[in-house]
């Protein structure tokens, strides 16, 4: 069953994250095409993980009493559905209405995945499964960046979204015909203390959501932005997708290693480890002038991403024995998301003010001295 439950869920989510991968560099462009200034492109990538915060802590809380099934099956047609909407967007408030529906998908698919997996992990080897799952988020999500952006050149950006909406679909009768429909623990389901209230006792779920929160940003600032830095120094919409999509795939491929590491070597420094590096690179974006130099800081990106995602995802696993999988999981996107609203945000204000170098000099400040928080609030976690 465990086998089962994983091989089906890998290839749901990794077809999932492929269709959204698709739209993650073009994103930018398409709403400049409608008159986005750098507010309004923060506002509409807002949308999508505002619509996430709101419903992911419910979403996750419900699974937990009533099964996973039902959510993951039904947030994929949605996907699927609102995916036809992108091309009929006339304007940036349509736009915006249309991302904060798709948000609502995510939140039905992604976190309720990762709780089905972290609920089925091996005692012990948390660090290893999530890491091994990972690479269907990463892979999907590096894969379609450089297969959007061949779309695009070739048949323009509607085919991209037909495109999402088509893999989405498939992701849905993959999960509604093969994912076995298994009921949470007991011990989950009987959780009922306010969710606030589990964050402030939890010091460990406290530095998780912190160092997800500031991953978030930093990766925010990379698909809000970087497609448009890109433009400026003479990229073109393919080299903009095989730039996200080495960040990606090189992510996914050290998942597995870098999951094995975590069931091994202390989780927390290596969360923070994993972070600092993220840190370096956004602070030398704005140093690049060629292809290949943001080649190598995208890269070097990528890299920091696979060290910290699995130990993170593994201690939210341990976090999801004690407050419930999906509450968890749940709480652990969510802060995600969190990070996805303040980044466009803040560096869209940043942009208007200062330019476009200026945003991710301003990512790598809040990256550096979020990390530094993070390590005051993990350092005494012990090693598994």
């Amino acid at each position: 069953m465990r086998k089962r439950v994983f091989r089906v869920l890998f290839i749901s989510i990794f077809a999932a994250m492929l269709g959204l991968g698709i739209v993650a560099p073009l994103m930018p462009i398409y709403a400049k095409s409608m008159g986005a200034n750098g507010i309004w492109l923060g506002i509409i990538f807002s949308g999508y993980s505002v619509s996430r915060v709101l419903f992911m802590p419910i979403v996750g809380r419900v699974s937990d009493k009533t099964g996973r099934k039902i959510f993951i099956a039904s947030g994929l047609l949605l996907y699927s559905l609102i995916s036809l909407l992108y091309p009929l967007a006339g304007n940036v408030y349509t736009l915006t209405t249309i991302r904060f529906v798709h948000g609502l998908a995510s939140a039905m698919v992604i976190p309720i995945a990762m709780a089905y997996i972290g609920e089925t992990s091996e005692a012990g080897k948390e660090g290893t499964s999530m890491g091994t799952f990972n690479i269907a988020l990463f892979l999907g999500m590096g894969a379609g960046p450089f297969l959007g952006g061949l779309l695009n050149d070739s048949y323009g950006i509607k085919s991209v979204f037909y495109a999402m909406s088509c893999l989405t679909a498939i992701a849905f009768f993959i999960t509604l015909f093969f994912l076995p429909a298994i009921q949470p623990h007991r011990k989950a389901r009987g959780k009922t203390r306010p969710l606030f209230h589990v964050i402030i006792r939890n010091k460990l779920l406290r530095g998780l959501l912190l160092f997800r929160i500031v991953n978030a940003m930093g990766r925010g600032s990379i698909m809000a932005f970087l497609p448009i830095f890109a433009s400026s120094i003479h990229i073109t919409s393919s080299q903009i997708g095989t730039l996200i999509s080495v960040n990606l795939f090189l992510t996914a491929l050290l998942q597995p290693p870098c999951g094995m590491l975590a069931d091994r070597c202390s989780r927390p420094y290596l969360v923070i480890a994993g972070s600092m590096v993220g840190v370096i690179a956004l602070f030398l974006v704005s140093l690049t002038h060629t292809f290949g130099e943001l080649l190598f800081v995208n890269s070097l990106m990528g890299v920091g991403g696979a060290i910290a995602l699995p130990s993170a995802s593994a201690l939210t696993v341990d976090v999801g024995h004690t407050v419930g999988m999906g509450v968890s999981m749940g709480m652990f996107s969510m802060a995600m998301s969190i990070g996805m609203i303040t980044s466009p945000l803040i560096l869209g204000v940043v942009l208007d003010a200062f330019g476009l170098k200026a945003i991710f000099y301003a990512a790598a400040a809040i990256g550096f001295i979020g990390t530094f928080v993070v390590l005051q609030l993990l350092r005494k976690v012990p090693c598994p």
